[in-house]
């Protein structure tokens, strides 16, 4: 087993996580991630202290490192803080977004469109948390930043029903995503600070239907009408 520097052991963490590889709650087992990546128990430690510093694991004594977990309270209030907050950010993103901040954004956002173009699921949830998460580190505010890294977790969690797309009126959907994706550069390097809310808006509406679907499924047929 080749050696796994702390960095990738850390991306690829995050990346388990927000795909759903790693489901919400999931024990981490130190014994069996130390042998997969090749590292030592101090390293992956510190990786574990640092995800669940940002939210994406819980730490407890004598428990060891489990996934964040989703529950009924934790979906109820992403529905009614996430608008709030991705309003926030943008407004900010746009007054105060730099030249370097943008060229990472268009750089997410082409291998985001790579990920679209190939119809990869974990490529697409991981790509547009990387975009909306530089979106974040442009809004510059310490105050808002960790509720957004936090809401963005289980968005991509819970946006694994919009990813997979099932119809037609899915995949257009997708396609909309990254075309909104073009508009928030285009009015964010403009410092169209009204222009980046309201397309956050359309944003959030975009996807918000089908990620309720991840809470509120398609019901079973009602046996009345099978009989």
């Amino acid at each position: 087993m080749t050696r796994t520097s702390k960095e990738h052991l850390y991306q690829d963490l995050k990346r388990r996580v927000l795909t759903m590889e790693l489901e919400p709650g999931a024990d981490l087992d130190e014994t069996r991630i130390s042998t997969e990546y090749g590292v030592s128990r101090t390293p992956l430690r510190d990786v574990f202290r640092r995800l669940a510093g940002e939210g994406y694991l819980e730490i407890r004594d004598n428990r060891g490192a489990t996934v964040a977990p989703m529950t009924y309270k934790t979906l109820r209030y992403f529905f009614m803080t996430a608008p709030m907050v991705y309003s926030a950010v943008g407004r900010l993103a746009a007054q105060n977004a730099t030249a370097k901040q943008l060229d990472k954004l268009r750089d997410a956002q082409a291998r985001f469109r790579v990920a679209v173009q190939a119809g990869s699921v974990d490529d697409m949830v991981y790509w547009n948390d990387r975009f909306h998460h530089i979106i974040g580190e442009m809004s510059d505010n310490p105050y808002l930043m960790p509720s957004l890294q936090r809401l963005l977790i289980d968005h991509a969690r819970i946006g694994q029903t919009f990813w997979r797309a099932r119809s037609e009126d899915m995949r257009e959907r997708i396609e909309a995503a990254a075309a909104h994706h073009d508009r928030f550069i285009e009015l964010i390097e403009a410092g169209d600070v009204e222009g980046v809310v309201g397309l956050t808006k359309d944003h959030w509406a975009l996807s918000q239907d089908h990620m309720e679907m991840f809470v509120r499924p398609d019901p079973l047929p009602d046996d009345s009408e099978t009989g």
